[in-house]
């Protein structure tokens, strides 16, 4: 287990860190609110090897060892969700064999906490692989399924893991769920009626049921969100160090809460506004969104005509057929 969960003496600043320092930490950060759902944008691991002159495969293998580290830290915090954008939709565009390291990599990984189950419903994490996941070959694809078979009944983390991800794709996703119940007659008078609202959507997304994250770390300085999270981030602190992703460390993920709890007072109050789990949202609240993002969806609708519809805040309304 130790390929995939890494160990505590795995860099050599772990080696001289005081393990008991970091549960003092721990104890006070927790005498005030702390987040249920941290998402991170793993950016930086190429600059940190042109930096320290690593190759391609060294690096990423620094990283996933940094990547387990985190996730140990935020057990220990008592955070309940975590997600980590692995693997762009976008990142196809790369160079072949980078794209078929990083791949290997994670295969790798996964191969290696399914043959030690044990460990991992030890520490009670359940692992998810959210994303476009037909883009993948087969073996990696019937990998990911049996994780998250193996893991369903874990509950103390759940991870997220988006592979072959993008949010566009992710909305994309919700609207042919629509379509599909539009196809089965269940949704057919909802959507002709132009009854369709954001919940609607969302329930057929990725994240459907699940919190939106409290607080999104993208490391290397970087304040883009890359088309990660687009809809569930609307109210979420972002926090962007300067370090590379191979070089956060436990202090900046304290940092991130200690800045998380400061904003709470801020940030709970524009949460009220919203109705339910993650980003079902009250009209006011979808007043806001939409004003800033206009979704566009094309249905086929009665004996496959085609109606563009565009998304408004008292739900979405035909405009004109094609």
């Amino acid at each position: 287990m130790e390929l995939a969960f890494g160990r505590r003496d795995d860099h050599d600043r772990e080696k001289r860190r005081p393990w008991v320092m970091d549960g003092c930490f721990i104890r006070v950060l927790s005498y005030s609110p702390m987040p249920r759902h941290i998402a991170f944008i793993l950016d930086g691991n190429r600059q940190y090897a042109k930096k320290w002159n690593f190759t391609d495969g060294e690096i990423y293998q620094r990283g996933f060892c940094n990547l387990m580290s985190i996730l140990r830290y935020c057990c220990e915090m008592g955070v309940e969700f975590v997600t980590v954008f692995a693997f762009s939709i976008d990142n196809f565009k790369r160079k072949p064999t980078e794209v078929q390291l990083v791949m290997d990599l994670v295969k790798e990984k996964m191969d290696a906490i399914i043959e030690d189950m044990n460990t991992v419903n030890d520490l009670d994490v359940r692992i998810k692989f959210l994303g476009r996941l037909t883009l993948l070959d087969e073996s990696m694809r019937k990998a990911a399924e049996k994780l998250m078979a193996m893991t369903a009944k874990n509950k103390r983390l759940v991870v997220f893991v988006c592979l072959c991800y993008t949010s566009t794709d992710e909305i994309m996703h919700g609207v042919e769920g629509l379509w599909e119940e539009a196809k089965n007659n269940k949704g057919r008078e909802k959507i002709a009626n132009g009854l369709i609202t954001a919940g609607d959507l969302e329930q057929k997304m990725y994240f459907a049921n699940h919190p939106a994250p409290d607080i999104l770390i993208r490391t290397a300085g970087e304040t883009r969100l890359s088309n990660f999270l687009l809809w569930q981030t609307a109210f979420c602190l972002l926090y962007t160090p300067r370090c590379l992703w191979p070089e956060l460390t436990f202090w900046h993920l304290v940092w991130a809460v200690l800045l998380y709890q400061r904003k709470y007072a801020y940030l709970e109050k524009i949460t009220k506004r919203m109705c339910g789990f993650g980003v079902l949202l009250c009209q006011e609240h979808k007043k806001q969104i939409y004003s800033i993002y206009k979704v566009t969806l094309i249905l086929l609708l009665k004996g496959g005509r085609s109606m563009v519809v565009e998304s408004t805040c008292g739900g979405i309304e035909p405009k004109k057929s094609i």
